[in-house]
């Protein structure tokens, strides 16, 4: 398969685990869940299927681990801007972030996570239960953090914290897809701009 770099076969029994999950976590962002087989999978990880059924689980299995590093790696950017001191900085961290994972150097372009949500009818219940988790949790994050603004006085009495959580997800979720199309990080730097003066009329 084009574009996937290939490992050298034959590692010893004793590979390196984080390392292959990272080639993993790379073929699944650049090809998406149903893009790669897991032949493909475990050659780019240099090791053997075998091995990954031992190590990993099935396809699913490795996808939802591949889930959990990138969203420790590239994606930490969510979880670092919920320590900003005002929403408008959590806002501004979040959508910045989301522009700057999908767009790095030497990373493919989009996100992991939307490319998953993508080829969500290829998953079993596993991959399915593993991405709910994950956007779930993030918007739960993103909500309690803008209720705790609300009650600092931060955010306006009305301002609804669940509403501000899914706008700022559907904007980062916009954000990858344009990426993954092709957009520039100054382009869409712009949109995200354009998207934090409608957050802050709240």
């Amino acid at each position: 398969m084009e574009g996937i770099e290939r490992a050298p076969v034959g590692r010893p029994r004793g590979f390196d685990a984080d390392k292959a999950l990272e080639r993993a976590m790379m073929v699944f962002w650049k090809e998406g869940y149903d893009g790669v087989s897991l032949s493909e999978l475990a050659r780019a990880m240099g090791i053997t299927k075998t091995s990954l059924y031992a190590a990993y689980g099935n396809k699913e299995d490795l996808f939802r681990k591949a889930l959990e590093r990138y969203a420790e790696g590239p994606a930490s950017y969510a979880a670092r801007a919920l320590g900003e001191p005002t929403a408008k900085a959590v806002a501004t961290a979040y959508l910045t972030g989301s522009v700057r994972a999908t767009t790095q150097s030497g990373c493919p372009a989009g996100c992991l996570g939307v490319q998953g949500f993508m080829a969500a009818g290829h998953l079993g219940e596993t991959g399915r239960d593993a991405l709910r988790a994950w956007r779930d949790e993030d918007r739960a994050r993103l909500r309690d953090r803008f209720r705790r603004a609300v009650g600092e006085g931060d955010l306006p009495p009305d301002a609804d914290p669940e509403a501000l959580a899914h706008y700022l997800m559907t904007m980062a979720n916009g954000i990858a897809v344009q990426a993954a199309a092709g957009a520039g990080r100054d382009e869409l730097q712009r949109s995200v701009d354009v998207a934090l003066r409608a957050f802050l009329s709240v």
